[in-house]
């Protein structure tokens, strides 16, 4: 068992097999702040305000209720996350290519020696039409997907 595999149920630290919950000083002004971290991440998902306990001085103690909610918040945070990233790698457009539609797609992939994208053009029956590397920043539009149709799915310049 590592550190992490402890479930701990403090007044300012919590933890369980996936999150951490740690109330911290808000550096910001004299409140309190929470931090949410999922085990094997290098920093949290989730950093937010955390209310005063009752002396106005101290934080309120982190509780099973409260603990649950930053979970699901901190799991939203990083889902969002993860579509947005998605949406930037993944492209496609769909285009009339005759009497049927082509639907072309972009997949960039982000490897810090070689960045590069792939272009791929599907049928309606998803059968592959063609594939070819490009450049990570080829930019794909109808207009462009229509041209690398036209030209017999060659590697664009």
């Amino acid at each position: 068992m590592t550190e992490h595999d402890d479930i701990i149920q403090e007044a300012t630290l919590w933890r369980d097999e996936r999150w951490t919950a740690r109330v911290i000083k808000n550096e910001d002004d004299d409140g309190w702040a929470v931090s949410m971290t999922r085990h094997g991440d290098p920093e949290p998902a989730l950093v937010g305000p955390w209310t005063m306990g009752r002396d106005k001085k101290n934080p309120k103690p982190l509780d099973a209720p409260a603990f649950h909610t930053l979970v699901k918040t901190a799991a939203e945070v990083l889902r969002r996350h993860e579509q947005q990233l998605h949406a930037q790698l993944n492209k496609s457009v769909s285009v009339g290519a005759g009497t049927e539609r082509i639907r072309v797609s972009l997949q960039i992939v982000p490897d810090e020696d070689n960045p590069h994208a792939m272009l791929s053009a599907h049928d309606e029956f998803g059968v592959l039409q063609g594939e070819v590397r490009v450049a990570p920043n080829f930019r794909l539009s109808a207009d462009s997907a229509e041209a690398w149709i036209d030209g017999g799915f060659q590697k664009p310049r």
